[in-house]
C-alpha cells in the first residue's frame, strides 16, 4: 500500500488514479465524521463530495505537513456544521422521525442511550476531543493540529472528559479492570 505522501506526490503530478486511492481510502472516515456532526445520510454525503472537491481543489502543488486526517477533520468538521446550520434554518420538523435509528436490540439500546446520555453532559470541547482520540483513533499531537490548540489542551481536555465518565454510575464499570 503506498502512503498517503507518495500518493500525493503523485497526484501533484497529475495521476487522477492516484487520488482516487486516495478518495477511497479516506472515504468512509470522511463519511463518518460527517454523520457525527450532521446526524443526516444525505448530509454527509454532501459533506464526503465537499471535502474530497475542496481536497481536489488543493493540487498541484499539495503538501501533507501532517496526517491526512489531521488535515481533513477541520475541513470536514466546518462544512457539516455549515450543512447543518443552514438545513436547521429550514427543517419543519417532520423529517427527523425517519432519522432516528431503530435499536437493534433492548439491552443495546439501554447501553447506547446511556453511553449517549453521558456523552451529552460532556462539554462540546471534550467530546469532541474525547471521539478524536477513540473513535477517529487520532493520538494527541494530531489532535491538537486538527483543532489547532496546544497538546497540553487536549491532555486537559480528555483528562477531565475520562474523570467524568470514571464518575457516572453508568460508565463506571467501563474502567474497572
Amino acid at each position: 500500500m503506498d502512503s498517503d505522501w507518495q500518493l500525493i506526490e503523485w497526484i501533484n503530478g497529475g495521476d487522477a488514479d492516484a487520488f482516487e486511492s486516495l478518495y477511497f481510502r479516506y472515504r468512509n472516515w470522511v463519511y463518518n465524521l460527517a454523520w457525527r456532526f450532521t446526524r443526516n445520510h444525505t448530509d454527509s454525503l454532501d459533506v464526503l463530495q465537499e471535502t474530497f472537491a475542496y481536497l481536489l481543489g488543493k493540487f498541484p502543488g499539495f503538501t501533507l505537513s501532517a496526517s491526512m486526517t489531521t488535515f481533513l477533520y477541520p475541513v470536514v468538521k466546518h462544512l457539516a456544521l455549515n450543512i447543518s446550520m443552514k438545513n436547521r434554518r429550514f427543517a419543519s420538523g417532520e423529517d427527523k422521525l425517519d432519522e432516528i435509528p431503530v435499536p437493534p436490540s433492548e439491552e443495546s439500546a439501554r447501553g447506547r442511550s446511556e453511553l449517549a446520555a453521558v456523552l451529552a453532559i460532556l462539554p462540546e470541547q471534550q467530546r469532541e476531543i474525547l471521539l478524536m482520540r477513540f473513535v477517529d483513533d487520532m493520538n494527541l499531537k494530531e489532535i491538537a493540529a486538527a483543532l489547532n490548540i496546544p497538546e497540553g489542551t487536549v491532555k486537559s481536555r480528555l483528562h477531565r472528559a475520562l474523570g467524568t465518565l470514571r464518575q457516572d454510575e453508568r460508565t463506571r464499570n467501563y474502567f474497572l479492570e
